[in-house]
């Protein structure tokens, strides 16, 4: 439970803060719900602001492009980073190079959803 709240708190601050992705979050707190909470899992996905993303999500319409966008850009910062200036040991450089790959790879290959426009 203290797992997804602390990504929902993450996620709500991603909703003003465009330099956090929302979904991702969202995400790993419906998965920490699912397992600790039924009651805060049946919260989350019926409501009026995060409820959206994780229905979108489950039933295959996707994320938006301004949430795969910002996710990928944020992805790549922090990885260069972390590897640049963080992260003396070739090893561990390279494993992270290989998890942003992998990563961007699932993100992009997630559909993208469109609001549907009358």
């Amino acid at each position: 439970m203290i797992a997804g709240t602390i990504s929902l708190v993450f996620a709500a601050i991603g909703v003003v803060l465009p330099l956090i992705p929302t979904t991702p979050f969202l995400l790993l707190a419906v998965a920490c719900y699912c397992r600790s909470s039924e009651r805060l899992y049946t919260w989350l996905i019926n409501n009026r602001w995060f409820g959206d993303y994780i229905r979108n999500y489950r039933e295959g319409r996707g994320i938006p492009l301004k949430t795969k966008v910002v996710a990928v850009t944020f992805l790549w910062a922090t990885i260069s980073v972390s590897i640049l200036f963080l992260v003396p040991i070739l090893i561990v450089q390279v494993l992270l190079l290989v998890i942003a790959i992998v990563v961007s790879l699932h993100i992009l290959r997630l559909p993208t959803y469109k609001k549907n426009v009358p």
